[in-house]
């Protein structure tokens, strides 16, 4: 390998003519715990602040700082792994919020608020299909696609959270039922995907909507009191121990990138061919 093409790659920018850099995370072990830790951390950090600050204050705040997150992220010209995680736990945030705002602001059941972002997500699914003709994500390689995939991230958050409500409280199954029922049901996407020939872009989007609730129901049950069935550590103690986890987890991320796709790609988002993830070539950029 040439000296230039080392570097470019140790940069994380390989470009052929006009190419454009995917700004997505390949999707490897350490993106599913990453993710579901900043799920968990989204909904107590939403709850501790509603609680400690009040609506009023608090969700202003959240918009404020979701709209300063994605303006980094769309300002990016590559994937990075501290900004590309921080939109993450904003948008986990913002959409504990909005999904809760439906149930305690407006007194819509948790059963309706899920339909109702079961719509939203199928309407943002759709169209995105229609204009781009793909779901995948390593197709995010144009402003609008990056546009269609964090407003199907918001959505799967809110989803998610009123999910995870709906099971623990409507149907009565408690945080900690919740998890083991949300465990069981993203391993189907996988297991499909593995061993069964599932489609890897449905694959990857049912097991991206289920770590929503099933993170959700963690940091529910590890802050709710022993009489609701948790262990009593608090909105403001969880999101604490998450927030740890969370940077932890980000800064490994950044050290190693072990997460960093590289290739090259037409201004059409077309394949040209070119280089792949560092590990392909047997480098250690850690």
């Amino acid at each position: 390998m040439s000296t230039d093409s080392f570097s470019a790659l140790n940069s994380g920018v390989v470009r052929r003519g006009r190419g454009l850099l995917i700004k997505v995370p390949e999707i490897i072990a350490f993106f599913w715990i990453t993710k579901v830790a900043t799920t968990a951390l989204g909904e107590s950090t939403s709850d501790f602040l509603n609680g400690y600050l009040g609506p009023a204050i608090a969700v202003p705040i959240m918009l404020v700082a979701l709209g300063w997150a994605l303006r980094r992220q769309f300002r990016a010209d590559r994937y990075e792994a501290w900004t590309y995680w921080g939109v993450v736990v904003m948008v986990a945030i913002f959409g504990t919020s909005a999904a809760d705002a439906l149930h305690v602001g407006l007194g819509v059941s948790y059963l309706l608020s899920t339909a109702f972002y079961v719509t939203v997500l199928a309407i943002v699914f759709l169209a995105w299909q229609r204009s781009e003709g793909t779901l995948s994500i390593h197709s995010i390689r144009t402003r609008r696609r990056e546009k269609f995939y964090w407003a199907t991230v918001l959505a799967t958050f809110a989803l998610g959270t009123a999910a995870g409500d709906m099971t623990a409280m409507s149907l009565n199954l408690g945080f900690f039922g919740s998890i083991w029922l949300f465990a069981a049901l993203i391993a189907i996407p996988f297991v499909g995907y593995r061993w069964f020939g599932m489609n890897e872009v449905l694959a990857f989007w049912m097991a991206y909507i289920l770590t929503r609730p099933l993170g959700a129901s963690v940091a529910d049950w590890l802050a709710v009191e022993p009489s609701r069935g948790g262990l009593g550590l608090g909105t403001g103690g969880v999101s604490l121990i998450l927030a740890a986890a969370v940077i932890f987890l980000t800064a490994r991320l950044a050290r190693t990138k072990m997460d960093v796709r590289v290739e090259e790609v037409g201004l059409d988002g077309s394949d040209v061919g070119g280089l792949r993830h560092d590990r392909a070539l047997g480098l250690d950029l850690g």
